[in-house]
């Protein structure tokens, strides 16, 4: 099993260009379906959930395969309507095949998804919207056998503005006959990216970055190419591995208007933060200072992603800083493994407080989820000694090479296998 041995106490200097999004690319790689063609993704990231998408493309009928370009995709012949249970808890994500698999054949079988173990994170609300468009659903002990002989569009109001369940409508939508309006709708950078994708092949959808996202179904769509959004949380993970550890890093293609939230925390903790359109520079040349109270929230809020990440950049802080999350009941899990490394965090309920201490120290720690795990990274840069980050096919799931990077920004950083 692969660790990562981190030496800290380094200040940071160097540049890296930021990966392909995994929250848009996944969706995206989905939606490939509704084409029947070739698609060509431009930097599209090598990641276990971009790979765990290929495998279902490929039990699906599909082919894809790595060019030098990027990731080609052919689902024109596509003869299958159902995925494995063990392919369905490889990711969270795997939910998001359910509307283009309907809008492409009419039935569909999965299971619920798996993914990091954040708390309950129900798909009622994309059955619901679902049904609302004509589907009907069975659910057998887990296993959902959905049927649609015809979608019809219709306006759908969310309880609450879900990413995948936006995601799973507009792709479900671009099946139906007529017009659909989803309300409430998610309002991440990701939703207009696969609004874009999807409109390159011919679809007609507008609103994506607004609360109502509107499909014209109906429509046949064609492949074509399309390179892949820049990963804001990526983005914001090296920002704070900068503020950590101190020191300059450049971050090529980075955009900050997809994370104005994260930049204007670490500004107000003492980074100097500078943007334009060839990315983000982020500058840190002294001791952080506690910020006001960070809420994570939907979209444009601060996000629930990036908490972890910059929780692990502000442990060495002046003053205590107060951390509320509102998304996901167990987003706290990576606190007991800082906590080793001398953080001093209290955690009651969703609140967690976070007071400055002088030094970290280098210990072993697990990796509890992906974001957390990155978090772990971002410590072990500002901490004394050597610290050994273990179970990290976590990490793996959402950086594609995370100690290529942070070698590029000047850290040290090595990839290792444990001993069994």
């Amino acid at each position: 099993m692969s660790q990562l041995l981190i030496q800290g106490g380094r200040r940071l200097d160097g540049e890296v260009r930021v990966q392909g999004a995994k929250n848009s690319v996944l969706p995206i790689l989905a939606a490939t379906l509704l084409t029947g063609d070739t698609v060509l993704l431009g930097n599209c990231p090598h990641l276990r959930d971009v790979e765990a998408s290929i495998q279902i493309l490929r039990t699906l009928g599909c082919d894809a395969r790595w060019e030098a370009e990027g990731l080609a995709v052919d689902t024109s012949r596509m003869d299958g309507c159902a995925i494995s249970d063990a392919l369905m808890r490889e990711m969270r994500s795997s939910a998001i095949f359910l509307g283009a698999i309907l809008a492409r054949c009419g039935q569909a079988e999965i299971s619920y998804p798996g993914g990091c173990e954040l708390g309950p994170r129900p798909i009622d609300l994309h059955l619901a919207g679902l049904r609302s468009l004509g589907v009907e659903i069975q659910d057998a002990g887990g296993i959902l056998r959905c049927r649609a002989a015809r979608l019809r569009g219709r306006e759908i109001v969310l309880s609450f503005p879900s990413v995948g369940a936006t995601e799973n409508l507009m792709l479900a939508a671009c099946g139906a006959e007529g017009t659909t309006s989803i309300c409430n709708a998610a309002r991440e950078p990701e939703i207009t990216d696969l609004q874009n994708f999807l409109n390159v092949c011919g679809a007609r959808v507008s609103g994506g970055g607004s609360s109502t996202v509107v499909v014209e179904g109906g429509r046949k769509l064609h492949g074509g190419a399309y390179t892949v959004m820049p990963d804001r949380i990526v983005a914001a993970t090296y920002l704070c591995a900068a503020a950590a550890a101190g020191g300059t890093a450049l971050l090529r293609d980075a955009r900050e208007q997809h994370l104005s939230t994260v930049t204007a925390v670490l500004r107000q903790a003492g980074c100097d933060i500078v943007s334009d359109q060839a990315g983000i520079a982020c500058v840190c040349q002294r001791r952080l200072r506690a910020v006001r109270t960070v809420r994570t929230a939907p979209y444009p809020g601060f996000p629930t992603d990036a908490q972890a990440v910059l929780m692990a950049s502000l442990l060495r802080s002046r003053g205590a800083t107060v951390f509320e999350e509102n998304i996901f009941e167990n987003r706290y899990r990576h606190v007991d493994e800082l906590v080793r490394m001398g953080a001093d965090i209290q955690v009651s309920g969703r609140t967690a407080v976070v007071t400055g201490v002088e030094t970290l120290q280098g210990a072993p720690v697990r990796c509890t989820d992906l974001r957390g795990g990155a978090a772990l990274c971002v410590a072990a840069l500002a901490a004394e000694g050597e610290t050994r980050v273990m179970e990290i096919g976590h990490i793996d799931r959402g950086y594609e090479s995370m100690e290529r990077d942070l070698r590029a920004l000047g850290a040290c950083v090595r990839r290792t296998e444990a001993e069994a």
